[in-house]
């Protein structure tokens, strides 16, 4: 009774949030009215390819598909450790006043700024300085998050190896519908459909004929290494096929899984009816940071994530039909994932009956997080009389999609701001795509080669990159309602709160790695801790430039009083 009380009161903050503090924001903040044309219907924009009008409900769900990833699923089940109470509390109140404003903010000025992207937006908004530094965040960003996704879904296809063949039949039929469709030119919602149910009825396939790298490679061997390489390999390639051939029926077939999963889950979380197994709070789990600061980079998407602003002004901004429906996409869209968070947080700390020996040590729980969240989830779905092994390959299938994905994106973001460099400096390898690609992808394989033991260093670099990213997008925001002269407040404190938050935890984190190196308690190598010191100093490189924002910006007020 415990959860599902729990999850209806906290269900209920998030309507109270759309409901009254999104008008807030949209109204008193941005100021939006419908009479504001939108660049999808600017006649020296409009293409009908990427800046094409589309109905609310349509975009909402491009949008959330883009946005809600295995990230939110991850992020959660490791925060856990320190008690299902600052978790949830995270989750539900940094999306309200965090996470969905950053989200419905940069949706707005990206719309209008004629669609531009963060990192224009960086460049007109401000100065050319934080464009560079934005672009160099996003390398990082990137950069970790192909190992970090690599290393999960390889721990998934070794714990789970039922969901081998049905997430590769997954990309076959993607590759197949894309091909089909492109030629015919068609609808692809019934054939999205169509392979969703084939997909599921693959898993009886994998359940049956499961694929285990471990006798292949003997005992000694290490399949999760093994599987992330094979992984970034495939991320390498996917990033090169031409969006129609794989990546967009992907995501169509993703959207459709992404829904049933949630219903399935919520449905089995309400029938299932159970207590919670973990504590409210742990403030001294064995081997773990202190809860504060470092649960706000733990649980980055979910809360607040950096990535959305890069969608919402990437693709999503260019399709608004009207601008008042900004708040439904943007601010609605972060709150449905905050949903999806809360049921991973509810997963592993009510599905899962020994929770207490699986979160007994922190290096342990982090690695173990994902397949956690499988077991956790898997028992909702048993509620639904789906057999255990069933249930688990069908969750595990959900987790590797979405990680693939991300995966899949952000090598082929990462291969256009190698290309992106390239230009600006000249260096005419880099403008070629292979070797662009070489460069986006190759730098992850030593991460992932070190082993699983730096998992958790990884996503709390993940973290801390996402949320630095957040904050420089809030500074353009704030940038641009000061000269505009709008309300800052609701900006402002999430920004300040956000670049003290990443700020301290990554100084806590490179201290503590950096004191451990040579010891048994070591989990940070030398490349993720010389990692962790280059985002350190954007970090600061971001708080110098803040100051001189606001520096120029105050002076700037002052000439303009004076001035008759």
């Amino acid at each position: 009774m415990a959860v599902t009380i729990a999850f209806t009161v906290l269900a209920l903050f998030y309507f109270l949030g759309y409901r009254r503090y999104s008008r807030v924001i949209s109204e008193k903040v941005f100021g939006l009215s419908n009479e504001e044309v939108t660049p999808a219907h600017n006649p020296n924009l409009r293409d009908d390819y990427d800046y094409i009008p589309t109905e609310r409900h349509i975009l909402w769900g491009h949008h959330y598909t883009s946005v809600a990833g295995a990230a939110p699923i991850i992020g959660p089940t490791v925060a856990v450790i320190w008690g299902w109470g600052p978790a949830l509390f995270w989750i539900v109140f940094g999306t309200i006043f965090i996470g969905a404003v950053h989200d419905f903010g940069a949706l707005v000025l990206s719309a209008r700024k004629d669609g531009q992207t963060m990192g224009g937006l960086a460049a007109s908004v401000v100065n050319q300085r934080v464009h560079i530094l934005f672009q160099i965040i996003v390398y990082f960003l990137v950069w970790v998050v192909l190992a970090v996704f690599a290393f999960a879904i390889g721990i998934l296809f070794d714990r789970y190896p039922a969901s081998v063949i049905p997430v590769n039949f997954e990309i076959i039929v993607a590759i197949l519908i894309g091909i089909t469709f492109r030629k015919k030119k068609g609808g692809i919602l019934i054939p999205s459909i169509l392979a969703l149910i084939s997909l599921y009825a693959m898993v009886a396939v994998g359940v049956f004929f499961p694929i285990s790298l471990t006798p292949l490679i003997g005992p000694n061997g290490n399949p999760v290494i093994i599987w992330a390489i094979f992984l970034l390999v495939y991320s390498a390639i996917a990033s090169l096929m031409p969006v129609w051939l794989l990546l967009q029926p992907r995501d169509y077939i993703n959207s459709h899984q992404l829904i049933v999963g949630l219903i399935a889950l919520l449905i089995g979380l309400l029938v299932l009816n159970p207590e919670m197994n973990a504590p409210i709070i742990n403030l001294h789990p064995k081997g773990a940071p202190p809860l504060f600061p470092i649960i706000f980079v733990t649980i980055a998407c979910g809360a607040i994530s950096g990535f959305h602003g890069l969608v919402s002004s990437g693709t999503t901004s260019k399709q608004l039909d009207k601008m008042g429906d900004a708040r439904f996409i943007g601010y609605g869209g972060m709150l449905g994932e905050g949903v999806l968070a809360m049921l991973a947080t509810l997963a592993v700390a009510a599905g899962l009956p020994n929770w207490g020996t699986e979160y007994a040590e922190w290096n342990e729980s982090g690695i173990n997080a994902i397949s956690n969240f499988v077991v956790g989830s898997g028992h909702f779905l048993e509620a639904l009389l789906l057999p255990t092994e069933w249930a688990q390959a069908v969750v595990a299938i959900l987790a590797i999609s979405f990680a693939a994905t991300s995966m899949d994106t952000g090598a082929r973001i990462q291969r256009i701001v190698v290309t992106e460099i390239g230009i600006a400096l000249n260096i005419a390898p880099l403008r070629n795509r292979y070797i662009a690609t070489l460069i986006a992808v190759g730098p992850a394989i030593p991460l992932v080669m070190a082993g699983p033991k730096v998992w958790l260093p990884l996503w709390l670099l993940f973290g801390t990159t996402n949320q630095l990213i957040g904050g420089m997008t809030l500074l353009i925001l704030f940038v641009y309602l000061y000269r505009n002269g709008r309300p800052l407040l609701h900006v402002a404190i999430p920004m300040l709160f956000l670049i003290t938050m990443t700020t301290g935890a990554m100084i806590y984190s490179i201290i503590t790695w950096i004191s451990a190196l040579g010891t048994t308690e070591a989990s940070a190598n030398w490349m993720t801790i010389l990692i962790g010191i280059a985002i350190l100093l954007l970090e600061i490189w971001m708080i110098i430039e803040a100051a001189l924002i606001l520096k120029k910006l105050r002076q700037e007020r002052l000439a303009a009083t004076i001035t008759p």
